[in-house]
């Protein structure tokens, strides 16, 4: 039976007798899909499930492909963090279907985006996300979430040479590159693996962060959190300030950082004392998440077909370079980027 067949059977069981249509709401980098289904206003056989909403979302998870009991057991753990995610109303993880609260279809990136959108707008649904993001990292505890590891840092970061350099430039590096790149990941990692540690979403950015329609709860409405492990304290503000699809003035998100870093030495989170400190993990941090996610982006061209994602990485290595060109530890990685795409250096140091 066609998979989309498997999922109207299951909503059949899941909301009988109920008037509903169905549409995909979104599909995101793996091999998840989200419906929306959508219930005629006034119709007396809107199922229990359904009473008060007009929609809900069913997400759609091949066994196999996707295992959506780390999506169903990071939402519970996050929501009772104080944080909005999708309330689960039904499930089947077997089949790997869910059946949950619509969050609405405005992401962050679209509000940031539109024409009335003004910087204090802006600064008001990044505080909430603050807000969000602290109340999350005050839940903290070790040994609920996977470990961000070293590991697991180095893994990511072997996409950008394996995917981005390998297959989308088509460039072999030779011995020397190569032991200056591995030279400058183990430094990286160290820094990493050397800052406070809380749960980390790993994907808090501007597509996975909902502007919620007034009288349905509190900004941001969290998505696309089934990753997150227990790791760097500064990972999620880069993933947030440092954001793939939309880009800022350095003073605007150092105004928000600074923000965030005051509150979250008041909340007793386990935050550098020095705001210098803090913020070097971060720009740290950000070259890390950046060299792993150019090399996402190169693979989801290559291997997936998804070439859209590649409109991204002028951005990406922007932020690469600023941060690269800050610090003598990171010399040799922008000289290796200048090597694989030469751009004039005035073009970024007028800072």
């Amino acid at each position: 039976m066609p998979r989309i067949d498997q999922l109207k059977q299951w909503l059949e069981q899941t909301l009988p007798d109920a008037h509903h249509s169905l549409a995909c709401a979104s599909a995101d980098a793996s091999f998840r899909r989200y419906f929306r289904v959508t219930f005629p206003e006034g119709d007396s056989n809107s199922p229990p499930l359904a009473r008060g909403r007009t929609s809900l979302i069913v997400m759609d998870a091949p066994p196999g492909q996707e295992d959506c009991r780390p999506w169903l057991a990071i939402d519970r753990l996050f929501g009772a963090a104080g944080v909005h995610v999708p309330e689960i109303l039904a499930e089947n993880p077997e089949q790997g279907f869910l059946l949950m609260s619509d969050l609405g279809n405005e992401t962050y990136l679209s509000r940031l985006n539109a024409p009335d959108c003004t910087p204090h707008t802006a600064a008001h649904l990044y505080a909430d996300a603050i807000g969000a993001l602290l109340a999350i990292q005050a839940a903290s505890q070790p040994g609920v979430l996977p470990e961000y590891s070293g590991e697991l840092l180095r893994r990511e970061l072997m996409l950008f040479p394996d995917w981005y350099i390998a297959r989308h430039k088509g460039v072999m590096l030779d011995e020397e590159d190569r032991n200056t790149l591995m030279d400058v990941f183990d430094k990286i990692i160290a820094v990493n693996l050397a800052e406070p540690k809380v749960f980390v979403h790993r994907d808090y950015h501007s597509r996975n962060l909902m502007v919620i329609p007034e009288g349905e709860g509190a900004n941001p409405g969290i998505i696309d959190f089934q990753d997150a492990v227990y790791g760097p304290l500064t990972y999620d503000l880069v993933s947030l300030f440092k954001d793939a699809y939309i880009e800022w003035e350095e003073d605007f998100t150092l105004d928000l950082l600074a923000r965030y870093w005051e509150m979250a030495r008041r909340s007793g989170l386990p935050v550098r004392a020095d705001f210098a400190g803090f913020y070097s993990d971060y720009e740290w941090m950000g070259v890390q998440r950046h060299i792993k996610v150019v090399g996402i982006f190169a693979r989801l061209c290559h291997r997936d077909g998804k070439e859209g994602y590649l409109s991204s990485l002028p951005l990406l290595m922007r932020h690469l370079r600023k941060v690269c060109g800050r610090y003598r530890d990171l010399h040799p990685l922008l000289k290796l980027l200048d090597k694989l795409d030469p751009v004039p250096a005035k073009h970024f140091f007028s800072f």
